[in-house]
């Protein structure tokens, strides 16, 4: 039997990069997924791809900022097994380069969007049993990242409410865990070069391909096949850890 025969899992940002690999894993080890992305076509166009497969998925159009959008769908989901806190958007910049509506901006998306998923399935899970949760935090939750302020405040927070969530739940049965990706080569980091180093994209595209002491980014099936242990049943005994999938990058770039 595969893995999470039988669950229903929820993944914000499941439309594409990450997200869209963890979510194509999910649907191959047996979860019924939903998508919530704030793009209703690219939601759908993993669907269809799940579905085509034999899969189970269904794509919900959604601004994880807004609550009462995010409760709306949740509750018409129903019983909620497994929750990835995917999405997220990012910004180049130290503290003074960052202004007041980039700091909303990360914040309401990253943080504010992990809280609203977070805020309408924990009741759901409790009412069901208990659940696995999983949050998208990132290496810049721990380290110094050069011009990331406010992402990097984000991934702290992200850190953060899987801790909270993992001690305030443990007695409902349900494990909130994070993962801490460096760098991923996803189409956004290709857009996100493109639109800060234009005319360095190769240049950039190797340094920062570098830093990580393996000598390259980490490809979305990797981070999706730590997921796909930290939510299945597997890791039954595993709650309250960050999971760094870094290539090396915290503990051995010396």
């Amino acid at each position: 039997m595969s893995k999470l025969t039988g669950k229903v899992a929820i993944i914000t940002g499941g439309g594409s990069g990450i997200g869209r690999a963890i979510a194509e894993l999910f649907a191959a080890e047996g979860a019924h997924v939903h998508i919530l992305d704030l793009n209703a076509a690219v939601g759908q166009t993993v669907v269809d791809y799940i579905v085509s497969l034999g899969g189970q998925a269904a794509a919900h159009a959604c601004n994880v900022s807004n609550q009462a959008e995010v409760a709306a769908i949740v509750a018409t989901i129903g019983k909620v097994d497994i929750l990835v806190n995917n999405a997220g958007v990012a910004h180049v910049g130290n503290l003074e380069k960052c202004s007041e509506v980039d700091f909303e901006r990360i914040f309401q998306v990253n943080v504010k969007g992990a809280y609203n998923a977070l805020h309408a399935v924990i009741p759901v899970m409790k009412q069901h049993g208990g659940g696995a949760i999983l949050n998208l935090a990132s290496i810049a939750a721990v380290v110094g990242i050069a011009d990331r302020f406010a992402y990097s405040m984000s991934k702290g927070a992200i850190y953060a409410m899987s801790m909270s969530v993992a001690r305030d739940y443990i007695a409902d049965n349900i494990r909130s865990n994070s993962i801490s990706p460096a760098r991923v080569h996803t189409p956004f980091v290709d857009g996100f070069i493109s639109k800060n180093y234009p005319g360095q994209e190769a240049e950039m595209f190797e340094k920062l391909s570098q830093s990580q002491p393996i000598g390259r980014m980490a490809k979305p099936e990797e981070i999706a096949r730590l997921a796909l242990f930290l939510c299945s049943d597997d890791a039954g005994f595993i709650t309250g850890n960050d999971y760094p999938i870094d290539g090396g990058f915290i503990k051995l770039n010396n």
